[in-house]
């Protein structure tokens, strides 16, 4: 199994990782760069698709979500800090959290109380929440970054995803009108009946209505969700990856990670690609300084959590010096750089003396090459990198995010 492979060749580690039940605990945050990501689980419709923990909306229950959130960035960061602490980015995802209406300048202003934001603020939209008001709220609450969560512009991929009745331009139209530092949009690549010719057209039309960044993901069919339709296969996914970096060369778009696309001397949209973050919200997940951890995947549990005073911390996994420096290596191999001089200023260790015998095989094989003090994916390591994502996706996120949603404080989850 590659995972395992992986996990003895670079991670030096014998035993599968483990996450342990562990309510109330916080993760040591005083670390360097640290993001904040917020979740807001609740969805009009759930899309069988989607594999991250949400749930229907209700109002009364959105309230008392949003009550115990606020409650939960008060504990942590009163636990956690004495003072302000500076963070280097915000990012809302969902679920759809413009469905928080104006609890969202709510949520922020708390923010604000205990961080200094010294970079953007993005949100994750679903079209159908497009609309003036909405656009005011997020504004309000001083987001200058979004993404739209368009998936296809074609009504037949929209229908094999479970989504009907959508426009899906209009939205981004009005979005591209109002003054964001970015505007994200999400495509999923892979989903049966799909050609190269509707991707590419799918890509262009984002182009042509204002994306200043197209983030891509392969259809992958997580075991708890709910598809009717299977995802074309890795040959078929292949053409499609492809027809993505022609496209995007047509369009004079830059490849920005494996699967992200943006505009010449445009910001940046990302939601993943963090030195270390602090989640707040029912399933958020937390990096530290040497633990990962991940709330608990429960409306009901997280707002008991909170409001009995407890964070609402489910389980966690420790690292060792060798496998924080993996997660991080995974990570920046999905940007596409590895930068020495960044692993060091982090982690106060040397890139080539922790990993340097990986890189150099990397290297023979024509996965990597070498920039001065940075290690660069070449077209192949890229590819290589797709398929290795999948993999893990698979394995690490599939079964954890599974059992979590399955049994919320189950005592521990053995990994691979």
């Amino acid at each position: 199994m590659l995972t395992t492979a992986l996990r003895l060749v670079l991670g030096h580690q014998l035993k599968p990782f483990v996450f342990e039940k562990s309510i109330d605990f916080l993760p040591n945050f005083d670390v360097p760069n640290l993001g904040a990501y917020v979740h807001i689980p609740f969805c009009e419709t759930l899309c069988p698709f989607c594999p991250y923990y949400k749930v229907q909306y209700e109002s009364s229950l959105i309230s008392r979500y949003i009550d115990a959130l606020l409650d939960e960035i008060t504990l942590v960061s009163e636990r956690s800090f004495s003072g302000k602490r500076e963070i280097t980015s915000v990012y809302f995802g969902g679920g759809s959290p413009a469905l928080a209406g104006d609890h969202l300048e709510r949520i922020t202003t708390r923010l604000k109380k205990y961080y200094c934001i010294a970079g953007n603020m993005g949100i994750e939209l679903h079209p159908r929440d497009i609309s003036m008001e909405t656009i005011g709220n997020v504004k309000n609450a001083d987001f200058d970054m979004v993404s739209l969560g368009v998936q296809s512009f074609s009504p037949e991929l929209l229908r094999i995803l479970g989504r009907t009745d959508e426009d899906t331009v209009a939205p981004l139209k009005t979005l591209s009108a109002e003054s964001f530092e970015a505007i994200d949009v999400d495509l999923i690549f892979g989903i049966p009946t799909q050609t190269a010719e509707i991707l590419k057209s799918d890509f262009l039309t984002a182009v042509e209505n204002g994306a200043t960044q197209i983030s891509t993901y392969p259809f992958i069919d997580f075991s708890y969700a709910d598809n009717k339709n299977k995802p074309l296969n890795g040959k078929e996914k292949k053409v499609l990856l492809d027809a993505l970096l022609e496209v995007a060369d047509k369009a004079g778009f830059e490849r920005t990670s494996v699967w992200t696309f943006a505009g010449k001397d445009t910001p940046r949209y990302s939601s993943i690609t963090r030195d270390n973050f602090i989640g707040f919200g029912s399933s958020a997940t937390s990096l530290g300084l040497g633990d990962f951890k991940t709330n608990v995947f429960s409306v009901g549990e997280y707002i008991k959590s909170v409001k009995s005073g407890k964070v609402p911390t489910a389980h966690r996994m420790d690292f060792n010096t060798r496998t924080r420096g993996l997660y991080w290596l995974f990570w920046n191999s999905y940007n596409g750089d590895i930068s020495a001089e960044a692993y060091s200023d982090l982690f106060g260790r040397s890139l080539t003396k922790d990993f340097g015998t990986s890189l150099l095989l990397g290297r023979t094989l024509g996965l990597l090459k070498t920039d001065g003090n940075i290690w660069r994916l070449t077209a192949k390591g890229i590819y290589a990198f797709h398929i290795v994502e999948q993999i893990y996706t698979h394995q690490y996120i599939d079964k954890t995010w599974g059992i979590a949603m399955n049994d919320p404080w189950i005592d521990r989850i053995l990994l691979y």
